[in-house]
């Protein structure tokens, strides 16, 4: 009776032993199996996350094809287009502002330096009064000198005349930069197909000067005529007028010219009539009149082009109308302006 009753004190520890090791290893399971499925839904969330980029970035894609497709669109039909400034362009102009703030804080000479310099060129482009003074005060040596310059032979003094008049005349000793050419906004109010090139428009252009100027355009494979009608557009001024195929064209219409795309670039929305076009870094007077033979604009051209955002700019300095905006084309960047 002692035997059997501890036999069976042996065997209920076995099998509570039995039991609690079962337990346990049912206890690591679930662990395992929460474990796996934890693993697995984190799986299926990261490929669900993946997925959702990938047609994000699409979708962006496709949302930016269709913006420029309702701009080309709109420009069809001759609706204006409002240029809204990136945040890298704001953050730009902003660090421009804070650098120009801390230059004049400092009190830099700069400024002063480019007066005097001004001042300078004044100075040679005044050399004739300074002359003709000299010689009234002189009296009769102005007479003398005559009398004797005719005596040598007149040739000479007038070279010496005409390099004077080179030095100090129409952009003779000027820097050459953007500050030398006139572009203006203007409306196109009137237009037409020039009756001898069919490549070309012949607009009537109101730049606020009291009359119409007429502008010859070679636009017609690129732009629609109903496009061009009553739009407001940036145009070079003080080029030499010239006859093309008969038509006396008094300006250009400013251009980003791309290799199969050509498109009128984009004057701030509030923008007005006669409004000139300025670069910051390049303050000056323009020249009333270039002079084909300085080829200024030839030389000027290859660093006038829109950047990244689509801005038009010479040497990366935006083209701006003071206080209200950049110059833009619709669409392309990295451009040739012409």
């Amino acid at each position: 009776m002692v035997s059997n009753g501890m036999a069976s004190d042996s065997e209920l520890e076995r099998v509570k032993a039995r039991a609690e090791l079962t337990e346990k290893i049912l206890g690591d399971l679930q662990i395992r199996v929460a474990a796996l499925k934890q693993a697995a839904v984190k799986e299926a969330g990261l490929a669900e996350e993946e997925k959702l980029r990938k047609e994000n970035a699409e979708l962006k894609i496709e949302i930016e094809k269709m913006k420029k497709a309702l701009v080309m669109a709109e420009i069809g039909n001759g609706v204006r287009q409002v240029y809204m400034p990136t945040k890298a362009e704001l953050a730009k102009f902003s660090a421009k502002a804070a650098e120009s703030s801390s230059t004049v804080a400092a009190g830099t000479t700069a400024p002063p330096a480019k007066v005097e310099g001004e001042a300078t060129a004044k100075g040679e482009t005044g050399g004739k009064k300074t002359k003709q003074t000299d010689k009234a005060e002189a009296g009769g040596k102005k007479a003398k000198q005559d009398k004797g310059a005719k005596g040598d032979g007149g040739s000479k003094p007038k070279k010496t005349a005409a390099a004077s008049g080179a030095g100090g005349g129409e952009g003779g000793e000027a820097q050459v930069d953007i500050s030398r050419l006139d572009m203006r906004v203007g409306k196109i109010v009137a237009i037409e197909k020039h009756p001898d090139a069919d490549s070309l428009y012949v607009e009537q252009v109101d730049l606020g000067e009291g009359r119409n100027r007429s502008i010859c355009s070679g636009l017609v494979k690129h732009i629609p005529i109903n496009a061009m009608k009553d739009r407001f557009a940036v145009f070079m001024c003080n080029l030499k007028p010239a006859k093309m195929r008969g038509v006396l064209s008094e300006g250009m219409i400013m251009c980003a010219s791309g290799s199969d795309k050509v498109e009128i670039l984009i004057p701030p929305a509030d923008s007005a009539i006669g409004d000139r076009v300025t670069v910051d870094e390049y303050p000056g007077t323009p020249d009333p009149q270039l002079n084909p033979k300085k080829k200024i604009w030839e030389t000027l051209k290859p660093d006038v082009r829109t950047n990244s955002d689509r801005v038009a700019t010479y040497k990366g300095a935006v083209f701006k109308i003071e206080g209200k905006g950049v110059v833009v084309a619709p669409t392309l960047a990295d451009t040739q302006i012409s």
